[in-house]
């Protein structure tokens, strides 16, 4: 395979796979943010607190299905800045809802250590896709620009 075949399949734009997959995303999303929307507005009187967290869980599932949308909409190589994208939702996610939980729980309930490691547990994956997504992200653009610069001396 010459490079220029090579930079052809590399700009390519997103399967209709990982289409549909974002479309799914996307809705999932929607449908997380509307239903939470439905259940607040139908609860009059909720404690303040609760009413954080209902405002929290719709924007992250706002968030989700802008991002769903963001990436079907592309009709270029996105050079998976995609995942990146994806990674920095999930990990600024995590921490909003962490924070939050923490903050409306902890002062009246005393920190359990199995929900600790669960949550640790979660901070860690969304970090380690977040430094996935990079490396898989820096790799594809070396490739591309390597696979440019010969393309250029070869023709």
């Amino acid at each position: 395979m010459t490079p220029e075949e090579v930079l052809a399949r590399l700009d390519a734009p997103l399967s209709l796979r990982r289409r549909v997959g974002y479309l799914a995303v996307a809705l999932a999303g929607l449908t997380g943010s509307a239903l939470i929307s439905l259940l607040w507005a139908t609860e009059p009187g909720l404690p303040p607190r609760t009413a954080a967290a209902f405002a929290v869980l719709v924007a992250i599932g706002l968030c989700w299905a802008v991002f769903g949308g963001w990436a079907v909409t592309r009709r270029t190589s996105l050079f998976a800045q995609d995942r990146v994208v994806a990674g920095w939702l999930g990990l600024g996610a995590w921490l909003v809802f962490t924070v939050g939980a923490a903050v409306i729980t902890l002062p009246r309930h005393k920190l359990e250590p199995s929900l600790l490691a669960v949550v640790l547990t979660l901070g860690a994956v969304a970090v380690v896709n977040l430094w996935a997504a990079r490396r898989a992200r820096a790799a594809l653009l070396r490739r591309r620009d390597t696979l440019a610069g010969a393309a250029t001396r070869d023709g």
